[in-house]
């Protein structure tokens, strides 16, 4: 069954990621992500069904339009397959269960802001403020069919700590993110809540670990300076998957450690 699932969410997740690929280039310029439909961004024909088809349609035509022969960017593909992953890795963790909707739409609207905020620097307020509705309504079925009705309030409450934390960050320093980091905080800290609070404590430690080698990496390598505007958006969705996905064992791991046995 396991088997089945993950391989179920990953054709799932193909589908979706090219449905991001049309959210990732439309919302940040206020375009419809229903009308027109997908077309070539060189000649603007109109892509056919045949041409539509998550990852292999780019691979057979090589990466090239097939009426003007222009090449298409190698992420919508990528795009696509890291969706996959994303939901194949979901299903492993937390298998048929009634939370993995509510999960699988964290990994969708992860991988859309991510992208989003490489290319613009900003996490738009129509992508994050639904995700809270999303985010609680699909944790209440959860919670109202597993009967694990404190999971939700710990979801609810880690949601408004990591809310907060960021805002206290961004009021102390605001020119060290920008304040979409901290509308999207309170998302993460709902679905890092509902596992654990260790799994909030981590996942947002992940987040600003990752920043900083990341930042340093790019310092030391010289792409960037120090004035240098690094988007914070996917460190901190990196960091709470790797929490939501490898948080217990290293959660055990430190508690081991700490307590010498």
């Amino acid at each position: 069954m396991t088997g089945f699932l993950v391989a179920f969410c990953a054709l799932i997740g193909l589908v979706i990621g090219s449905f991001l690929n049309v959210v990732i280039w439309r919302v940040p310029r206020g375009e419809s992500v229903v009308r027109p439909p997908s077309a070539c961004p060189s000649c603007h024909t109109e892509l056919a069904a045949r041409d539509n088809i998550p990852v292999v349609s780019w691979l057979l035509l090589r990466g090239r339009c097939r009426t003007c022969g222009e090449p298409i960017s190698a992420r919508y593909p990528l795009v696509e397959a890291l969706t996959a992953v994303v939901f194949a890795l979901l299903a492993l963790r937390f298998d048929a269960t009634a939370q993995l909707p509510a999960y699988l739409y964290l990994g969708a609207i992860g991988v859309a802001l991510a992208f989003i905020d490489l290319d613009t620097k900003r996490l738009p307020d129509k992508l994050t403020l639904p995700s809270y509705a999303v985010a609680l309504v699909l944790l209440a079925i959860a919670a109202g069919v597993d009967g694990t009705w404190g999971f939700l309030v710990r979801a609810v409450l880690g949601g408004l700590a990591l809310g907060v934390f960021y805002f206290v960050l961004w009021f102390i320093y605001p020119s060290g993110m920008g304040f979409g980091d901290v509308k999207f905080a309170g998302v993460l800290g709902i679905y890092l809540g509902w596992i654990s609070w260790a799994t909030v404590a981590l996942g947002g430690f992940a987040g600003f670990l990752l920043g900083g080698v990341v930042g340093a990496l790019l310092l030391v390598t010289k792409r960037a300076t120090r004035k240098t505007g690094v988007p914070f958006g996917p460190f901190m969705i990196v960091g709470a998957l790797v929490a939501i996905l490898w948080g217990q064992p290293v959660i055990d791991w430190y508690a081991g450690f700490a307590l010498g046995s």
